[in-house]
């Protein structure tokens, strides 16, 4: 199939689902902790419910949409978020917000499993990386706006119009499936399975030499990424004392740097240096600052500044390294393109909320929790990536 020029901007727009879902309640978190009950790691609790959700719900989307192809599990998806979303927008306690994110996350999923099965349908190799920096290039501006436009909203109307808004979006999103996004899975190419045959599959994928490692080098870096989400709001908000507006303009510059990378990955550094060599070199970069953020937090020296340059590095390298791991993990999945991309989800969303969950637990007003969260997470990153096979 022909790939329209148009659908790479509608996948990311779709793909975007999940940064808005998070990135633009994060300047909430203090607000929504103290309306809801005051729980230690309350609002953390609730991004990590969010995680287990995608987790979940990728699980089982991703087999759907090997069965039935690629339009009907967003339909099916978007309107189950749409729902839930406005569901968090009328709790009244943070049991029911946090059983409607989840639910929003379970059908949520389904914008980020689909999307990386249809660039594996279209495209493979240095094609692939294109696309995918293509879809970043949607998706990217998601957090360098998503967090600001929530300060914003929070000010204005308070936490819950954060909720209507992405409602709103849910209502978008389902529109453009329904009418606009072609499926690009061929009826004789899709596959009739019961329950033992998708775990079947699904154990296949997981016995891949190549997918594993590639696939927890996705998901750690995610780990990373989340360790951010989950400590920055009270680091900044509360430690250094900056609005959520202010908040909000941070985490967009951290978010512009991924962006720019990723264009830079699809449009240089994959086609000069190919997937697997960027790929490795983005890894130690990461490792190197958070090494840094971790070592001036320890010795009490991470002010503002020193933080906001750590944090940087760390971001911005996941430009790198998200799609050529993407890519890595999809390259010899085409027959079960859906099955290998949900069971990556689910292995990022699964670290992601014991990530999150742990730094809602230790983190204090200092970055300390959240650089050693994020330490060990590129660590193991590191460690993946040389267990990966090359070529």
């Amino acid at each position: 199939m022909s790939v329209p020029v148009w659908l790479p901007a509608l996948l990311g727009f779709l793909t975007a689902v999940g940064s808005i879902s998070i990135d633009m309640y994060l300047p909430a978190f203090p607000q929504i902790a103290r309306e809801l009950g005051q729980v230690r790691g309350g609002a953390q609790i609730t991004l990590a419910t969010f995680f287990v959700g995608l987790a979940l719900g990728q699980l089982i989307l991703g087999p759907l949409a090997d069965r039935v192809g690629r339009k009907a599990p967003l339909v099916v998806g978007m309107t189950l978020y749409t729902l839930a979303t406005i569901g968090c927008a009328l709790s009244t306690n943070l049991v029911s917000f946090s059983v409607f994110r989840f639910l929003a996350a379970l059908g949520g999923a389904s914008s980020m499993v689909v999307p990386r099965a249809v660039v594996r349908d279209l495209s493979n190799g240095p094609s692939a990386a294109r696309m995918m920096a293509q879809l970043m290039l949607v998706m990217g501006v998601s957090p360098i706006l998503a967090p600001a436009l929530g300060g914003f909203v929070l000010n204005w109307a308070g936490w819950r119009a954060i909720f209507w808004v992405q409602a709103v979006y849910g209502i978008i999103n389902l529109s453009l499936v329904v009418l606009l996004l072609p499926d690009t899975l061929p009826r004789e190419m899709r596959i009739r399975h019961g329950l033992i045959s998708v775990f079947q599959r699904y154990v296949q994928v997981a016995k891949d030499r190549n997918f594993l490692p590639a696939a927890l080098v996705v998901a750690f870096a995610s780990a990373t990424l989340f360790s951010y989400l989950g400590g920055s709001p009270l680091v900044f908000e509360t430690g250094f004392h900056v609005s959520p507006v202010i908040y909000g303009c941070i985490f967009g510059l951290n978010g512009f740097g991924l962006i720019m990378v990723s264009q830079l990955n699809g449009r240089v550094f994959a086609n000069r240096f190919g997937i697997d060599r960027t790929l490795t070199t983005a890894v130690l970069v990461m490792l190197g600052g958070t090494v840094y953020l971790t070592i001036v937090s320890l010795l009490g020296l991470a002010g503002l500044v020193p933080t906001l340059i750590g944090l940087f590095v760390c971001i911005a390298s996941l430009g790198c390294i998200f799609p050529n791991g993407t890519v890595a993990v999809m390259s010899r999945q085409h027959a079960n393109a859906g099955v290998a991309s949900a069971l990556t989800g689910t292995l990022q969303f699964s670290i992601g909320a014991v990530s999150g969950m742990i730094v809602g637990e230790l983190s204090d007003v200092s970055p300390r929790a959240m650089a050693v969260c994020m330490l060990v997470s590129a660590c193991c990153v590191t460690v993946c990536n040389r267990m990966r096979p090359r070529g």
